[in-house]
């Protein structure tokens, strides 16, 4: 792998994926307002937003996946300090996403 391919980050490949995965979301975004401008039912409204989180997961475990298949596993191959910033990082995002 060339350096530049290196210093990419993990989700280059799958890149235009996110794209429209978030501007699906977004458009998602989009209806919900439309909904309680409209005056639609609560529980109606309450099933897109969970629609819409669970697409948000979606893409981020898709990031997390990518992140630790290519950031951290160049992180830890190279080892020294950065590969503990990596490691630190992943399980910071990871406690985060539990959280959520």
């Amino acid at each position: 792998m060339t350096e530049e391919a290196h210093s990419q980050h993990g989700y280059i490949s799958s890149k235009d994926d996110y794209l429209k995965r978030l501007r699906r979301i977004e458009g998602q975004a989009r209806g919900l307002q439309r909904m309680v401008e409209d005056d639609k039912y609560c529980i109606d409204i309450l099933t897109q937003v969970s629609a819409m989180t669970k697409a948000l997961q979606s893409v981020a475990l898709g990031l997390l996946d990518d992140h630790l298949n290519h950031c951290v596993v160049r992180a830890a191959a190279t080892g020294g300090p950065d590969a503990d910033i990596k490691i630190q990082e992943a399980s910071e995002a990871i406690a985060r996403l539990v959280r959520s």
